[in-house]
């Protein structure tokens, strides 16, 4: 076995995420900030292919290496996977996933030499925040904070200070088919989630759209992916003369620049929640089955700007993939109008 190189302050760091999008989003702003504060370093942010999209404008030491999952399968693969990676001559790996896969894959570069270091995910506090008796409802420490230890463990210390993708700027709406802004306030609704405990039922969110809709001076964009969301959106567009789909009219660079762009996201606990926070654009956030006290608020986002209900039975889940134990998410019961007032206040009207 290689002995572990002896240096107190790792040199080449590679950094390991797979997971959606949103926990994608969040290492984001650490990743800037780490390697800003350390430009003489080199860190290599291991993913799925598809989440480089997220590197836009990054700092010139933080790299991008895209991972296949389906060619890395089983203990052969992941260290068929280990030797790829250790071509860029790691000295570290922070592990910001820290499950089965991830491990295995620690454990080998481990024997190759590479200092360890793992993100401590607090599983015993999220069972307790989210177990359907006798809750610890304390807020948990956030993911942000979490990921940052984890650099702290292999010596690198830092103070997060990242604003945005696009620095102090916005993104150049010139790049995109869309109007220029004439006196209007933007606001982005993302009304979808991936799972059912996230999503603010489509017919209360109409009613939030037909109120916003009704407000002097407001163009509403909406967000999402695929047919199905499409299908939903397009009936919105047809009935309220200033809402407008975004849905598959951009790549996520032109998404980034438009978000950037608004006053106001509207979203679920869901990943764009996350990357309207990358671009500095204030969010408005809807919460059903989770809650912000287990971590996952965006960065630098508030509690005060959530909008969520004084349940017994919340957070029930994590994630918000477990079915609701009354069967009718009453947790997503939110009167529109207390959305609407929310986002008014926002926007200062």
């Amino acid at each position: 076995m290689v002995q572990a190189k002896n240096k107190k302050s790792p040199e080449t760091i590679l950094v390991t995420r797979f997971s959606a999008v949103g926990d994608i989003a969040m290492t984001i702003p650490l990743l800037y900030s780490l390697a800003e504060t350390y430009p003489e370093k080199k860190f290599i942010f291991v993913s799925r292919e598809r989440f480089g999209q997220f590197l836009v404008n990054a700092p010139a030491n933080l790299l991008f290496e895209g991972v296949d999952l389906n060619a890395y399968k089983g203990l052969g693969g992941l260290y068929n996977l280990k030797k790829r990676l250790m071509k860029h001559n790691p000295d570290a790996i922070a592990d910001l996933h820290d499950v089965l896969r991830t491990k295995i894959l620690r454990l080998y570069l481990k024997l190759s030499g590479v200092k360890c270091a793992a993100q401590d995910k607090g599983r015993a506090e999220k069972r307790a925040l989210t177990r359907a008796k006798n809750k610890d409802t304390r807020p948990l420490k956030s993911t942000f904070e979490r990921y940052r230890e984890t650099f702290v463990k292999l010596g690198l210390d830092f103070t997060p200070d990242f604003v945005s993708l696009f620095g102090g700027g916005k993104g150049d709406l010139s790049t995109l088919q869309l109007p220029q802004k004439d006196g209007e306030q933007w606001i982005g609704i993302a009304p979808f989630a991936r799972h059912g405990g996230k999503i603010y039922p489509m017919e209360r969110l109409e009613k939030v759209i037909e109120g916003l809709a009704a407000t002097p001076g407001l163009k509403i964009f909406c967000f999402g992916n695929g047919k199905e969301e499409q299908a939903i959106v397009d009936k919105w567009c047809a009935r309220y003369e200033n809402v407008v789909s975004f849905i598959g009219k951009s790549d996520f660079r032109g998404e980034l620049t438009l978000i950037s762009n608004l006053e106001l996201m509207v979203s679920m606990d869901s990943a764009n929640m996350h990357i309207a926070s990358l671009v500095n654009t204030p969010v408005v956030s809807i919460w059903g089955a989770t809650s912000p006290l287990a971590g996952f608020l965006g960065w630098r986002q508030q509690e005060s700007d959530c909008v969520q209900l004084p349940l017994e039975c919340r957070p029930c889940s994590i994630f918000g993939n477990k079915p609701c134990i009354y069967g009718d998410y009453r947790c997503m019961h939110i009167e529109p109008q207390l959305v609407i007032d929310k986002i008014l206040k926002k926007l200062e009207r």
